[in-house]
Formats: structure tokens, sequence, C-alpha cells
């Protein structure tokens, strides 16, 4: 059983899904003026289908909307004659002003009868209350227009038709017009689901300061919140905190979470991690945690590779290194569009799924391979084959400061202080050398670099590449030539 509730233009459709909500939590919005009841059930509660379109028009009433309801078996049906009873009304209340009567519009024709705005069919007699009603209820389209060509004027002539000689000429647009005309659901009622807000606030009694009294608030506010996020089977994107302080400023902080999480303890670690990089100015009296939901993850691991860490475990690591260390040196590295050498970025951390990285492996042909996790740039400008060389240059991630004897413009001895496993590293004299090779850049802006670049071979038999920063006039190793 369905029912359907028609207010008249101008009517707020708050006011109108208040109405409806409180009578079925199943209800659906399908216009400015229209609202759609599922009432399965609600005769135990009110009675007969008169007693409950009756109730619904007084609680109407109280709110001061001028409605129409409609009970039918079917959606269709009952959006169909709460539509018919609302319009004949409101042209009966037209031609009686026409004709002079005053007074405003009464809202039932007969005190002891059922209001005049209040249908109720049962499901046997729907063909029946649905044949008079005129086309033009239902929208407008090419079909409805050839319709009105045929000389059909009423849903009940539409209805008449043999369905496959409407099919045959107009097609499945056509049969489904038919098929609203007799009042069939084109599908179920897809209820309107309400705005949750997941949110938890607290006011405190006496203000608090520091982070371990704070942990138990948070502590206290996002248990309540996981569940919910668990009952909706949801997960937190984005945590947002509010911090109310006495001195009437917000301190508020929001976590961009690298996946939907809605375990309490994880997010109370990560807002705590975040609060001690990032303190409130002053004391806390009053505490708002909300999240931004999204749909929770579902975990399929590989039974031929093992799992990663959960992202639970990786944004704690993240938070825990990102409070220690700073936010701008966490992450993972990425090339940027420049020639400075080991010019590198940091991006957040999302780690990758290990099949796709060694399904891909390396590049090998003519190409420059860098790979941040060992540092580690080979260089092969000629493709690889069984008379080809490949020439690979290990670069200290950090240039070891060095200091170099210069005679005639090239180098002839390389000292160093790092210690190797046979003697000192880079330190030697110089028996083969090329160079210079001069790069520069960013000159435009206050980060330029300008270095000259060198490669040597010292009396231990390695090649080194050497530079001299002309900016401070410093030698740095760069690397070693494997």
């Amino acid at each position: 059983m369905f029912g359907a509730l028609y207010a008249a233009e101008g009517t707020s459709i708050d006011v109108l899904i208040d109405v409806a909500a409180e009578f079925s939590p199943r209800y659906e919005i399908n216009g400015p003026r229209d609202v759609t009841l599922d009432l399965s059930g609600l005769a135990r509660l009110f009675g007969s289908a008169h007693a409950i379109a009756t109730e619904l028009q007084r609680t109407a009433a109280e709110r001061g909307l001028d409605i129409a309801v409609a009970i039918a078996g079917t959606q269709t049906a009952a959006r169909l004659l709460a539509a018919r009873a609302f319009t004949a009304r409101e042209m009966a209340d037209r031609d009686r002003l026409r004709q002079g009567y005053g007074g405003p519009p009464k809202l039932h024709a007969k005190a002891e009868g059922p209001p005049r705005n209040v249908i109720v069919v049962d499901p046997e007699g729907e063909a029946d209350a649905l044949a008079p009603l005129p086309l033009s209820l239902l929208a407008d389209s090419n079909e409805l227009a050839t319709f009105r060509k045929w000389g059909l004027r009423t849903l009940g002539d539409v209805a008449a038709l043999p369905p496959d000689a409407v099919a045959a000429r107009l097609g499945q647009e056509g049969v489904r017009w038919q098929r609203l005309a007799r009042g069939e659901d084109p599908r179920p009622l897809l209820p309107a689901v309400p705005d949750e807000r997941f949110e938890q606030a607290l006011d405190l009694e006496w203000p608090i300061d520091g982070l371990e009294p704070l942990s138990f608030v948070l502590g206290r506010l996002l248990e309540p919140l996981a569940a919910h996020l668990d009952r909706r089977g949801r997960g937190a994107a984005v945590l947002h905190i509010r911090l109310h302080l006495v001195t009437r400023a917000v301190h508020e902080r929001a976590l961009q979470l690298p996946a939907p999480m809605k375990d309490a303890r994880t997010l109370r670690t990560l807002a705590l991690l975040d609060l001690e990089s990032h303190p409130p100015a002053a004391a806390i009296d009053r505490v708002v945690v909300a999240v931004d939901p999204t749909p929770a993850r579902v975990l399929q691991f590989s039974l031929l590779t093992r799992p990663l860490p959960s992202p639970e475990q990786l944004s704690t690591l993240m938070a825990r290194l990102s409070a220690l260390m700073g936010e701008e040196r966490c992450g993972s590295p990425v090339a940027v569009d420049s020639w400075e050498p080991g010019k590198f970025a940091m991006q957040p951390f999302t780690p990758r799924d290990v099949n796709v990285i060694h399904s891909h492996g390396p590049r090998r042909h003519g190409s420059t391979e860098t790979n941040f996790s060992d540092l580690r740039v080979s260089v092969s400008p000629w493709p690889v084959g069984a008379n080809s060389v490949s020439v690979a240059l290990r670069r200290f991630r950090i240039p070891v400061p060095a200091r170099v004897r210069m005679e005639q413009g090239r180098p002839i001895r390389v000292i160093t202080d790092r210690r190797g496993l046979a003697g000192g590293l880079g330190t030697g004299g110089v028996t083969r050398c090329a160079g210079p090779w001069r790069t520069a850049g960013n000159w435009w802006t206050e980060g330029t670099w300008e270095r000259d670049e060198w490669d040597v071979t010292l009396s231990d038999g390695a090649t080194y590449r050497v530079f001299r920063d002309r900016g401070t006039d410093a030698w740095f190793l760069e690397g070693v030539v494997d």
C-alpha cells in the first residue's frame, strides 16, 4: 500500500518531507510538491486506509499545508490520483471565484464525511479509478501527442489499447506510457536517504591543556563515531578536529586519510600526532570531532604474495615520522622537471601493488633509470647486447665533501675524509680525467645553481664523479662509477 502527498504551489518541500517522515521512513521525493510513501504496516497503528489518509491530512493541516492525499496499491496510481484530486479542487475553486463566491475555499466538502481531497482506492478498483483521468496528468511527450491524435483523451483509453499494437507503432517508450496509464510502477520505490552527520561534540566542565587529557576526550568521542561508521558500512576519508579555546578562537585541523578507516584507536593516534606538531594556542573547553564518510574498503589478499601492511599501520607510522622529522621530509620521492642532479620532491606515501611493480620491471634499452629506493642511476646509451658495455654511476645520497688540487685547470689529486674498506674513499692521485661539464639552472629564481663536473680515475683504479659548486667554490664527490 502506497500513499502520495500532493501540495499546493509554493509549499516548502522540507515541511512536506517532515510530514511524510512522521508516518514512514520510506518515502521518495518526486518533485517540489510531490512525495510518495510506503505505508506498509501502518494499518496496525491507525486502522483502515481512510484513517491513515485522514491522519496524514490532519498532520499537514497542523503544519499549515494544503495537500491532497491518495492511497492506492501502487505508487503510480497514488501519485496520479493525488495530482488529479488537487488539480480538480483548484479548478473548482477558480470557477467558484469567477462566479462571485466569496470567502476562502473550504478544506472539506462535508464536515461529517471524508475530505474531498482524500482518495482511497482498493487495489481491485484502481483501474476504474484511473480510467476517467485525463492524459494531461502524464508528462508531455511525442507518444502522448500521438495518443491525442488517435482521439484518446483519458488514461482508460490508453490502457485499453492492445499492448502489442502499441509496441509495434510506438516502441518500448509507448509501452512504458501505457503501463503508467494502467497504474503500473516502472520500478520499486527509492526511499530518500537523509544526510547523516558523522560528528561528536563534548562541552568540557573545566578547560584542559595538554595532549594527555585531550587523549581521553578524543577516545570518548571517537569510539561512538567509529561504531556509527561500522554500522553504516562507512569509513572515514577525512578526519576533522575542532578545538574551541578559552580565548574564543577555534583551532581546526583536517587529516586526509590514505584509506577509509573506522578504527577508533588509529584515528585517535593520528589526531594526537597531528596536534603534537600543531598544538593549540590556549586551553580547550569544547572538542568537536567529525569525519567525511566514504564506503568502507574490502580487502582481498593474494595467496601467492605477501600482504602489504594495513593502511592503519602505515598511517600511524607516517604520522609518527612526520611528527619527528617534519611533514616535508616524509613521503615518497618523485622526479621533478629540472636538470639539477639529485633534484626531487616529496609526495604523500601511497604503497603500490608489488605485483604491478614486478610485472613492469625497470627500463633497460636506451633509457635512464632512476630508482630512489637504492639511489642508483644507470645510463645505457647503446642497446644492451653481447658486445655492449653498460656503465652505472652509484650516487651518494649526500655528496661527500672533498679537497681537489688543480694544475693547469685540471684536477691532479682528490682527498676526502671518508674512510672505506681499503683506505680512504675517493682519495689519491688522478691518473685520468675527463671534463669539465658545466651545468646550471634556476638562474631566474633565488635557488640558482651552477657546477663543473669531472670524471676522474684515481691511483686505486676507481673512477669517481666530482664536481665544484661555482657559487661556494667547494668540491664534492657525487658518486662512484661501477
